[in-house]
Parts: structure tokens; sequence; C-alpha cells
């Protein structure tokens, strides 16, 4: 008796040799779980009568397409099950120590693909908290991602996770806002998180998944064939959960439509001021920053990028704003400030460091906070004018230390 292996989702006359929960495809960067459930199976081949004596007598065109299949269909059923297969988590001893979940650095430069890690990572910074990264890929015991350990409690969710931290640490950007201005805060994180981010991820998942899986870091010889297969399967969970949403629902152009407002508002709300609620920052700030920063560096050629970088230009000064005050390993050429059409930015930009244990303080002297990153090394820190663009137009400085420990 022959029998064949694949890949099956119903169990009607299969042996299930195995199930295996797979770890979420939340790259899109969505706080809710995402579960994909599949088998292993094994089944006679003479429940498909004909074939093997079909397979005999056919021409060796015919072989070799039968062969071929089959290899491509074990190759598929091994690959699934490798991207399904559940990693063995590693003891962490979290005392007193802020322990972040994420996913791991793309290959571009950017620190994340997903807009929440990089507000979770961002806002301790932001804060001054000193944390260590770990970028195995695990879940949540909620199934969410990014979440963090800290003296052996979990917590997921980005705004409970801020919670959690200012009632236990005593940390807070908020202190100097009102309650009127922590309400449209809110508002803002909202209009943000719960329809902007959507767009976003469309364009990245759906729209631009190419240039997405070009920037997608997975190690192994096969690594091409799984960066394919993940962005396929994220781009469909992105669609559908859309749908569900109600977004989903609209065409290409009204979806880009939607986006386009959602940015032209936070133009609008930030004028030109030096953040979005004024002067000083506020959590509000790591959530605009870690949704903007994807159409700022992660979609080149879109219609994100051309907005951020044209017409709202005051946004692309404040993500630079934040990137150099909080993120001094993280180079960007400034040659690429400014969208233009005709330039080709397909260079291979700088990788991210990790870090792993980061503190502001203890890592920059209050004096550097001036001056941009690898300004010894890199000589492109002005616009077209001539005017260094950490000047008073993305001016910092050590203000915002204070605040915090205010």
């Amino acid at each position: 008796m022959y029998w064949v292996a694949g890949f099956a989702s119903s169990r009607s006359f299969v042996v299930d040799l195995g199930r295996n929960p797979s770890p979420s495809f939340g790259l899109c960067g969505s706080d809710e779980r995402h579960l994909f459930y599949g088998y292993i199976v094994a089944v006679p081949v003479q429940d498909f009568g004909g074939i093997m004596s079909g397979l005999v007598s056919d021409s060796w065109w015919r072989k070799t397409l039968y062969i071929t299949g089959g290899a491509l269909l074990a190759a598929a059923a091994y690959l699934l099950h490798e991207l399904l297969s559940i990693r063995k988590e590693q003891e962490l001893d979290s005392k007193d120590a802020i322990i972040l979940h994420q996913f791991s650095r793309p290959k571009n430069g950017v620190p994340s693909l997903s807009p929440f890690c990089l507000k979770m990572e961002t806002y301790l910074r932001m804060v001054d908290l000193p944390y260590q990264n770990y970028f195995d890929g695990s879940l949540s015991s909620q199934g969410k991602m990014p979440w963090v350990e800290y003296n052996y409690e979990q917590v997921c969710g980005t705004e409970f996770i801020i919670d959690f931290l200012e009632e236990k640490l005593g940390v807070s950007l908020n202190k100097s806002l009102s309650a009127q201005e922590q309400a449209l805060a809110r508002a803002i994180t909202t209009m943000v998180e719960e329809h902007f981010y959507w767009t976003i991820a469309y364009c990245q998942w759906v729209d631009n998944v190419q240039e997405t899986q070009r920037m997608l870091d997975l190690p192994g010889p096969l690594s091409d064939l799984l960066k394919w297969i993940l962005c396929q399967l994220t781009g469909g969970i992105v669609k559908r959960e859309m749908y569900c949403h109600g977004i989903g629902c609209f065409t290409k152009e009204e979806v880009y439509t939607l986006m386009e407002k959602d940015m032209r508002t936070l133009a609008t709300l930030l004028g030109d001021k030096k953040y979005i609620m004024g002067p000083k920052l506020s959590s509000v700030d790591a959530t605009v920053f870690g949704h903007l920063a994807q159409a700022m560096w992660t979609l080149p050629g879109t219609r994100p990028e051309q907005l951020i970088k044209g017409e709202l230009i005051n946004l692309a000064m404040y993500c630079e704003r934040i990137r150099r005050k909080f993120w001094p390993e993280w180079f960007v050429d400034l040659e690429d400030f400014c969208y233009d059409s005709d330039n080709d930015s397909s260079g291979t930009p700088t990788c991210l460091m990790d870090l792993g244990l980061f503190s502001r303080t203890d890592t920059l002297e209050e004096s550097d906070l001036s001056l941009p990153s690898h300004s010894n090394t890199h000589s492109h820190d002005s616009d077209h004018s001539g005017r260094s663009l950490s000047d008073s137009d993305i001016e910092v400085d050590g203000s915002d230390v204070e605040q915090v420990k205010s």
C-alpha cells in the first residue's frame, strides 16, 4: 500500500499525525490574537482509485508532473509544520527588570514593522526606563504582541502596559496635561490605533506586500519561501479582519482616501508644535510615532510616503525629531528625507543594532542629544536650504528628561 503526506484543515478520512498552534502572524502589528491550526496527514493512495495505474501508463512528462507536484506538496507540508511549530519558551528572570517581547528587527534598519511594538519600545525610551528586548516571537498568555514581564508579572496590550508601568514605577508622560487635554490625547490614540492603523496595514501587507517581504529577516536556506508564505498568510489575515472591522468593505481607492484624511488630521493637530500636545512629550506621541514611522520608512514609493515626505512635511519633521532624540543608533540617510519620485532609494540601509538593555541617560550624555546621530561619520545633516535639520524645527534637548522624572 502506498501513502502520501499532505496538509489538511478537516479531520475527515485522515490520520492525524500532529497538530500545532502557530505563532501569531501579528507582524502587521495588531494587538489581537490570531491562531492558525492545521494537520499533517497521511492518506492511502488506493483511496483515489486509478492514480497509480494512470501514472504508469501516462507519458514521461505526466510522470514528471506528478513527481514534481508530490515533491512540492511534501515540501509545503514540511514548511508549514516548521512554521506552525511552537518554540520552547526559555526561562527569564524578570525580577526588577522590564523584559519586552516583540517581533524581530527587519532588515531595512527600522526597529519594527509592527506599529505597536515600535510604540511600546519608543515609550520605554521616552520615560527613560531600562529594558531588555526579547525577540523570541512568543505570544503572551492572551495571544498578544508586544507584551512585557516585570517582577514575574506579564502584561499585554500597549495601553495596559503603559498603565501598569505608571502604577508600578511611578512614571508618566501626561502629568502636565489637563483633563481636557488627556481626553483629546485618548481620542487621537483611538483614531490612530483603531482606524489609521488598518489603512497602513493594508498598504503594508496587501498592496505593497512584495516590498514588505524583502524587509523581513528570516534565517535559513528556505527563508525566501518562508517569507512568502508568512506574507501571504498575514495579508489574508489583514484582509479578513479589515472586512470584519468594516473598513475592508471599501475599495482600494476609498481605503487610501480614509488614510489620507487621517494623516491630514494629524498634520493639522500637530501644526507647528514640537509634539502632538504641545512643547512637552505625552504618551500619545509614542502612538503617533509608531504608526507614522511605517509610512515614513517602510513604504517606499507609496501614497503614505508621498504625503508625509511631501505635502505633510510637518509630520516628517515630527518623526525625525523623535527618531533623533530617542533612537540615536537608528541611522537614516537624510538625502531621502523629502520624497522624490525619480530617486531610487533601494540602497542597503544600515542595520539597527540591538542594544538589548537600553537606558537613554546611561548611553547618551545630555549634551549629545542636541546633535544628530552619527554626525562624525555621515555628512547628510542638512536639508536642501542648507539649514541643519537639528535646528529649531526638530530641536532636541534635555527638557523631557526632567518632565518624566518630575
